[in-house]
């Protein structure tokens, strides 16, 4: 059995808030309680439980066990995936691989993290060593970083990162569940004359911490057919890539691994960037959406602000963009942010995206941005391929 031998059966999430008024668990409860409703599979079903990284459970090194017992499941597969963004499109593949090991047949995917109520993270590594006492404090500051070596070498067309921020944002106002703070349309002048952050990082360049989840329901494809499913979305190929040219001691911040990713990816799903239908980024920063569409092929290196001015992105456009919003503008949920893309392209494939359905629902793109490296790119690239089947 491949990847594409599985079947994502139902999704669901919640509606992504500035802070929550309830626990994690609770949260991970909705979500399950939902997937359960809408696919008909019972608790007792569930025999596998994969949960992405998250702030809440940072540290906690029985987070799987402990959320699978207050969930009330008896699991042959329990794990929690901590790559950081990349980990809910990990979470996907390894649960694949563990039905195709045998170790369960229907694995529930958690994406949930409540880092705006409660955060336990506690950075080791270069963090304390090099980053903190020099004053690099956070995302914005890496990603100031980087913008400023992209602009020292290519030029940004600060223009063209706003038409990005505006074509999330129109996704997010068609979006019930995005942060209600966030479902107001802004222009592309509204991006410019934001606040300075860390610069060239604006305001609207930032996600906004929040809390919430989502979660997937995963099958094999044999499986999915013999309960009767008609609809469900496989993933047809994944590529993922830790440390990226790690023993380069001279590395270009701009470049990531996703160029390894994605090839691997499409080559798996037998497609090329041209045919991909819509594009589901991880974006924690505007610009992190123009490095990846250079590293996947879209375009050439150095042309990103080229290939923006030039394609429509919005979710009728030649490629749709994060058409529920994307982290940015739908709001981010800790470390389970990379759920916020991928069941916003399964949506699509299933067909139920309502106003802002997209027309060809061929395929879709996915990635994953895991950890920010000292004087590099992020640490995890991840790429997943998914097609509609039925």
């Amino acid at each position: 059995m491949a990847l594409r031998d599985t079947a994502i059966v139902g999704y669901a999430e919640t509606k992504i808030v500035p802070r929550s008024d309830v626990d994690v668990w609770e949260l991970g409860a909705q979500v399950m309680e939902s997937l359960m409703a809408r696919t008909g599979v019972e608790k007792d079903e569930i025999d596998g439980l994969c949960l992405s990284s998250s702030m809440t459970g940072a540290g906690n090194p029985f987070w799987s066990q402990a959320t699978a017992d207050f969930l009330g499941l008896e699991l042959g597969f329990c794990q929690t995936v901590d790559i950081g963004g990349s980990s809910p499109l990990g979470a996907m593949a390894r649960s694949a691989a563990a039905i195709e090991a045998g170790l369960c047949e229907t694995v529930f995917l958690l994406f949930a993290d409540t880092q705006a109520r409660e955060s336990a993270q506690r950075f080791r590594s270069f963090h304390p060593e090099f980053q903190f006492p020099t004053g690099l404090m956070g995302p914005p500051a890496v990603f100031g970083l980087i913008s400023n070596r992209y602009d020292h070498q290519f030029g940004l067309d600060f223009e063209a990162l706003g038409k990005l921020a505006v074509a999330q944002r129109n996704g997010a106002v068609l979006n019930e569940n995005a942060c209600e703070k966030l479902r107001t349309p802004i222009t592309v002048e509204d991006y410019l004359n934001s606040r300075m952050i860390c610069e060239p990082i604006r305001l609207l360049d930032c996600v906004m911490v929040n809390d919430g989840a989502s979660g997937l329901l995963l099958m094999s494809r044999k499986r999915a057919k013999e309960k009767g499913y008609d609809k469900f979305v496989v993933p047809t190929g994944y590529g993922e890539r830790t440390n990226y040219k790690e023993a380069d001691p001279i590395f270009d911040p701009t470049e990531s691994g996703h160029a390894v990713a994605g090839q691997k990816a499409m080559a798996a799903a037998g497609i090329t960037p041209k045919d991909v239908c819509s594009f589901h980024p991880y974006d924690d920063f505007i610009i992190a959406i123009l490095l990846q569409l250079e590293a996947l092929g879209f375009c050439e290196r150095g042309q990103g602000c080229a290939y923006v001015n030039e394609t429509d992105f919005n979710f009728g456009g030649d490629l749709p963009l994060n058409t529920g919003g994307g982290q940015i503008s739908a709001g981010q949920p800790g470390l389970a942010g990379g759920g916020v893309n991928l069941v916003e392209a399964v949506r699509q494939l299933f067909g139920e995206a309502g106003e802002r359905q997209v027309k060809n629902t061929r395929n879709a793109m996915v990635t994953g941005i895991g950890g920010i490296g000292y004087g590099r790119n992020w640490n995890t690239s991840t790429v997943a391929i998914l097609e509609p089947d039925g």
